[in-house]
């Protein structure tokens, strides 16, 4: 996520308690479980009838519906249109994609999340009026080849194309001294939000804290100094 998307996940409603998942491929059956065992009220629908039953079977949401979600009829029917958020996860079959986006959308939907599997296809997507696409192929693929160059970064946060929070393994340079001693932010222009200790993290550690190796810790910089740390 980055800051074109604030907007988006601003004006969700805190009391929204219910969604609809469109499409039940991995990406959608991910959705779906992990909404649901988050206590939300999940709505699962898909054109192939075997995939929404087996929904019903692995208990990954509340209610599952076959129809065709090209069909604005069949989705006004099942009450897709009253939902307050839509997750579109018909990510390998374009045209059914954007009908479906298009569908949703002229319902009335305010909130239209959309999976994207190309390029052309996050543009397309927008253009119809997905209120937020997602890429999570492309995501993967950046994170991969992340990991595979910098694999003392556990986990990244891009906060715009030029600045990044990043949890790393504390560098063996570092082991043993104290936050103080570091001097990151004079050092690497870097300010520390996190420590790890026994398990669980420390937020805004004290000066005085030593760093371990094998440890991690949490920093916010640009791209350009967090590349410079001894990793």
């Amino acid at each position: 996520m980055n800051l074109s998307s604030l907007g988006f996940f601003r004006s969700l409603r805190q009391g929204n308690h219910q969604f609809a998942v469109i499409g039940l491929g991995r990406f959608g059956r991910a959705v779906c479980s992990t909404l649901y065992h988050l206590g939300y009220d999940v709505l699962a629908t898909d054109i192939d009838e075997k995939r929404v039953a087996q929904v019903l079977t692995d208990q990954i949401a509340a209610h599952a519906v076959q129809l065709d979600s090209t069909q604005p009829t069949a989705l006004k029917e099942a009450g897709v249109f009253e939902f307050d958020t839509v997750i579109i996860a018909i990510g390998n079959y374009l045209e059914e994609s954007i009908v479906t986006t298009l569908n949703v959308k002229e319902g009335g939907v305010p909130h239209v999340v959309a999976k994207a599997s190309s390029e052309v296809h996050y543009k397309l997507l927008q253009r119809v009026g997905a209120d937020h696409v997602v890429f999570p192929e492309y995501e993967a693929g950046c994170a991969l080849a992340r990991s595979l160059t910098k694999p003392a970064i556990l986990d990244r946060f891009d906060l715009d194309p030029d600045n990044s929070i990043v949890e790393i393994i504390v560098p063996d340079e570092f082991h043993g001294k104290t936050i103080a001693d570091l001097k990151l932010r004079s050092r690497f222009g870097l300010n520390l939000i996190a420590v790890s200790h026994n398990g669980k993290f420390v937020i805004n550690p004290e000066p005085n804290d030593r760093l371990e190796r094998g440890s991690a810790m949490v920093v916010i910089g640009s791209n350009r100094d967090i590349n410079r740390l001894p990793i």
